[in-house]
């Protein structure tokens, strides 16, 4: 057997028996389905395209090795990685390799450090009944206690103590700093043992329901109604919680387990439940436990006391709620595609009817481009055609009331499409190369600059507002790349915003140059992966997970992309000097061929 040289150039034999020993101790079990680990970014939501948010697929489960007493220090550290990375009977296993008086008990919340992989642990040092031993390899990024993913990409070496106990068996008596409250895990690891799960909480609006994915450890299958209901109770991540409310008052804890009879689960909460809003409790709670494919009702209880909202009775179910989606109750009622908007072959506003767009803005004062239609189909917003004004106007058959509302400050600056959020408040970026400015309109009202722009310092390239108003996505340019970025939006009382703490969603893409979003987990987005010649359309989870190709065929050249849930995405392209806008030939296939017969440029849908 090979073996590699420790820091005193001996050869450490013995590790990879240990490791072919744990891999047999690899069983497939029917739980949980697996979570991705994001290769950048922090985690803001799991929904997977086109899918529903079912979080209890089939996954593989590490049935953890006991440690041997014949067993040497870095084969004790590798037993100790690998167990660890099951969660059952509280890690019990994994603690047999660790000194009690080392105090490690990361419990169910532990912070995680997230390798890519793991070279082999190497023997620093032995001697007599101590020894060092050394764990190096290339971190992702880290999990906190929260559930919270955020991508730190760096080289990371850590040291272990062992020592001899009486009994002449090795045993981890110091971890690293990296460890000592939590874990150091694989990806594969973290894919195995976690899942991405959506809590559910309030935006600003008090109606609005906005995703806050984390990642989830679990012990057993049996466990995932309970662990999620308690991470619900818990709060929302670090990240999320400056921008949203829950309906939990302080303090209420679940009682026991959730119970599931049948397709009922049940909830039974502490007292402290009683000054809460059962009705928005009722939302959160729904809208968490649908994604469990056996929970199809529940009933809320406090200190057993079965309780409802008004005007429901006590067994409710998991799908109901829909006033409250992310993506506004339009997008729970039907499968409808929304109205869809570009600027047709004369350059005026249009309505698509089928394939055939509408003029609804023409004349000469009604040309723009880049247009965004607000929400309630009352206001349409655009550039002219330089980039250098936001031009916004009344959406109404045969106007030709197309104002401009802000002039570029800098000839060299120029303002993203704008965006307006579910509350009719338009947003854009004006950006130079060095720099950029968020701008933020009332309707009704002037335009002012943001309170806080965490991208004040970047070129940003688009920005679109998610319909929960709360999460904002946006390209930006960094170290030569435009890159797909996240931020939260927090409203002030003094009614300014802060927009910020911008997180990468993938570095899967590269270039990319305009998007949309399809819901409230998925954008849609144009770039290119390393293997593509121009930019192509992709679905991009904000989890950060893996991005997957859209439509198949010939496309020109794509410009822009409009996506809106339940409809068609649109893209803007370019060839043979004529534009099109090209749509899928049946958009609830991921994979259906792409149909370039539209004339116009530009598309969009209303927010």
């Amino acid at each position: 057997m090979t073996g590699r040289p420790d820091g005193r150039g001996r050869r450490v034999i013995g590790t990879a028996r240990v490791r072919a020993v744990l891999a047999a101790a690899v069983t497939l079990l029917m739980t949980a389905g697996c979570a991705t680990v994001p290769t950048g970014g922090r985690v803001v939501s799991g929904q997977p395209a086109d899918r529903s948010e079912q979080v209890d697929d089939s996954y593989v489960r590490l049935v953890p090795v006991r440690p041997r007493p014949e067993w040497g220090p870095a084969q004790i550290v590798s037993g100790f990685l690998s167990a660890s990375a099951s969660f059952d009977d509280d890690q019990k296993v994994a603690r047999e390799y660790v000194s009690p008086s080392a105090g490690w008990r990361p419990g169910l919340r532990p912070a995680v450090a997230v390798f890519q992989d793991r070279d082999e642990p190497v023997l620093v040092k032995e001697s007599g009944a101590q020894a060092t031993v050394r764990v190096e390899g290339d971190q992702l990024g880290t999990i906190g206690p929260d559930g919270q993913y955020t991508a730190d990409p760096k080289h990371l070496e850590v040291t272990f103590q062992l020592a001899k106990t009486p009994q002449g068996v090795w045993r981890i008596t110091e971890l690293p700093t990296e460890v000592r409250g939590g874990l150091l895990l694989t990806k594969a690891d973290v894919e195995r043992a976690f899942r991405t799960v959506n809590l559910y909480y309030f935006g600003p609006d008090g109606r609005t329901l906005v995703p806050n994915a984390v990642f989830l450890p679990l012990a057993n299958r049996q466990d995932l109604p309970t662990r999620l209901v308690q991470a619900l109770l818990v709060g929302p991540t670090s990240w999320l919680a400056p921008a949203v409310r829950s309906a939990f008052p302080p303090g209420t804890r679940l009682r026991g387990g959730v119970t599931i009879s049948k397709d009922v689960a049940v909830v039974d909460l502490t007292g402290q439940a009683r000054s809460g809003s059962l009705e928005r409790m009722s939302a959160q709670l729904s809208w968490t436990l649908r994604q469990l494919s056996e929970v199809k009702h529940f009933k809320l209880q406090i200190e057993g006391e079965t309780v409802t909202p008004e005007g429901v009775g006590s067994v409710q179910s998991v799908r109901a709620w829909a006033g409250n989606a992310p993506d506004g109750e339009s997008s729970e009622q039907g499968s409808v595609p929304q109205s869809a908007y570009l600027i047709g072959a004369a350059g005026h506003l249009s309505r698509l009817a089928g394939d055939v767009p509408q003029p609804i803005v023409t004349g000469t004062a009604g040309r723009l481009v880049h247009p965004a239609v607000a929400p309630d189909h009352q206001e349409v917003a655009g550039l002219s055609p330089d980039s250098g004004e936001v031009l916004v106007g009344t959406l109404v058959a045969g106007s030709t009331d197309i104002r401009p509302i802000l002039t570029r400050r800098d000839p060299k600056a120029r303002f993203t499409a704008p965006s307006f959020d579910r509350n009719g408040m338009l947003w854009t970026v004006e950006s130079t190369k060095d720099g950029s400015t968020l701008w933020v309109r009332p309707r009704g009202r002037a335009p002012v600059r943001a309170a806080h722009w965490g991208l004040g310092g970047r070129q940003v390239l688009a920005l679109r507002v998610a319909r929960d108003g709360v999460r904002v996505a946006a390209i930006v340019k960094m170290d030569r790349r435009a890159q797909v970025h996240i931020g939260r939006i927090v409203h002030r009382p003094d009614g300014g915003v802060e927009v910020g703490s911008f997180l990468p969603v993938s570095s899967e893409l590269q270039d990319a140059i305009d998007l949309a979003w399809r819901d409230y987990g998925t954008l849609a987005v144009l770039g290119r992966a390393k293997s593509d010649s121009q930019p192509l359309p992709y679905l991009v989870p904000v989890s950060g997970g893996a991005i997957s190709s859209l439509g198949v065929g010939a496309l020109g050249l794509p410009q822009t992309i409009a996506a809106a849930p339940k409809s068609p995405v649109l893209v803007g392209t370019r060839s043979s000097h004529q534009r099109r806008v090209c749509r899928q030939r049946s958009y609830r296939d991921q994979f259906s061929e792409w149909v370039c017969a539209i004339p116009g440029s530009d598309p969009t849908y209303a927010q």
